[in-house]
């Protein structure tokens, strides 16, 4: 059974890479075949299918019409393209801009609420918006570990390992892995200014441009201050930050609804809905829900483990980049709740505190899905953006910035917590 797995797994990617038109198509029917084989049980498939974030895609994308509509992404663009001297730099700030977002809340609502105003800047100055979105994408999931709120595998870190909201900032003297994400974030800004060097026409906005319809831009503000709000509160249910976007998204569409008169906004948000990506992470969900099931990531967990020995500077640095690779396939939160006790263990028996590798164990685990489109939720709810603009960006477009972009990333926060910690 487990070779069977293995093989339609990768035979999945395979084929979504070489078909990008038909990723949808071949993970749903990966996800049919995993359920027919038994790989995953049918009674297992609610608990694998992350709903949380299918939620939150959904329930944000039924305003994202409403915000783009209401030109404020627009006006945001102006106010950008005032400051920035040229395009490259303007791609450099909407991709910080990005991350600090997602320090602070989940990295798919950050990319759906950012991006809109990167197409609007891209749509401005008549440039393809590929290179833009992929950059905000990327940079969303970097941040993502450098706070206890900004993505599910620091919550999981900090309740195993008994950390605070600070522990993240400063812990037993030592700074902790806000640092070494920061310290990722900044080397990447020499990457993206090679990799857009050619973009230097310069950037101006002729006039501002006058928004007339605040409730898409109250309702988008709604979401960011509940989804904050709501990563302070303890042992809250797993579909909190789903619901929150859902609801809010809901009140939104209805207040419009109920001031204009007009139900077409509604009709053409319905009918624009991207469900291309919704069908696509459900499968990809499935599958690795099956894999999880079949105990392919424990197997991967205890290789890790055994190939570090006891010497704690390969350990580490197996651990780092094992999970990066790891993780560009295979969703990192199933993969982190199985390796935490393993490291834990692998340290008790060496004597060492568990927290270098912890932190080498998150720092990879969160970047490696920027080395595909499909290795995390953020780049698929990108990527699916771009493709209701028309635009069908392939593995390579993808891969020339989120691979150097995660390898300096992860090398100076590799570096940084092995200088630290160790």
């Amino acid at each position: 059974m487990k070779p069977f797995a293995i093989a339609l797994f990768v035979l999945m990617y395979v084929l979504m890479i070489a078909l990008p038109k038909r990723r949808a198509i071949t993970a749903m029917c990966t996800a049919v075949i995993f359920l027919i084989a038994g790989i995953l049980p049918v009674q297992n498939l609610g608990t694998a299918i992350d709903w949380n974030v299918l939620l939150m895609i959904f329930g944000t994308m039924l305003l994202v019409d409403y915000f783009i509509d209401s030109k404020m992404p627009n006006l945001i663009a102006d106010k950008l393209l005032k400051i920035a001297p040229n395009v490259l730099w303007v791609t450099i700030l909407m991709s910080l801009f990005s991350g600090l977002i997602s320090a602070f809340i989940d990295n798919v609502a950050t990319v759906l609420m950012v991006a809109p105003v990167g197409l609007a800047i891209c749509k401005k100055l008549k440039i393809s918006p590929v290179p833009m979105i992929i950059s905000i994408a990327v940079s969303s999931n970097l941040q993502g570990a450098a706070t206890l709120v900004g993505d599910t595998t620091s919550i999981m870190l900090a309740a195993y390992a008994g950390m605070d909201f600070m522990s993240f900032f400063w812990m037993n003297g030592r700074p902790g892995i806000f640092f070494a994400v920061e310290l990722g974030a900044v080397m990447t800004v020499p990457i993206m200014m090679f990799l857009f060097r050619k973009d230097k026409e310069p950037v101006h906005a002729d006039e501002e441009t006058k928004v007339d319809d605040l409730i898409p831009t109250i309702m988008m503000v709604a979401h960011i201050v509940f989804l904050i709000i709501a990563s302070f509160i303890p042992d809250k249910p797993e579909i909190t930050n789903g619901m929150i976007c859902l609801i809010c998204s809901i009140i939104g569409m209805v207040w419009e609804l109920a001031v204009t008169k007009d139900k077409a906004p509604m009709i053409k948000c319905l009918k624009n809905m991207d469900y291309d990506t919704m069908f696509l992470l459900l499968g990809l969900f499935t599958v690795i829900g099956g894999i999880t099931n079949i105990g392919l990531i424990d197997d991967l967990a205890g290789l890790i483990a055994s190939a570090g020995g006891s010497n704690v500077f390969l350990l580490y640095t197996i651990v780092v980049w094992g999970s990066v690779l790891i993780s560009a396939f295979i969703d990192n939160i199933p993969y982190v709740a199985t390796m935490l006790p393993v490291l834990r263990g692998v340290c008790l028996a060496m004597g060492i505190e568990p927290f270098l590798l912890y932190f080498g164990l998150l720092t990879g685990a969160t970047l490696g899905g920027n080395i595909t489109p499909f290795g995390a939720s953020a780049n698929i709810a990108g990527i699916g953006m771009l493709r209701k603009e028309g635009y069908e960006p392939g593995m390579k477009d993808f891969c020339r910035i989120g691979i150097p972009f995660t390898l300096m990333a992860v090398l100076s926060g590799y570096l940084f917590l092995w200088i630290f910690w160790r």
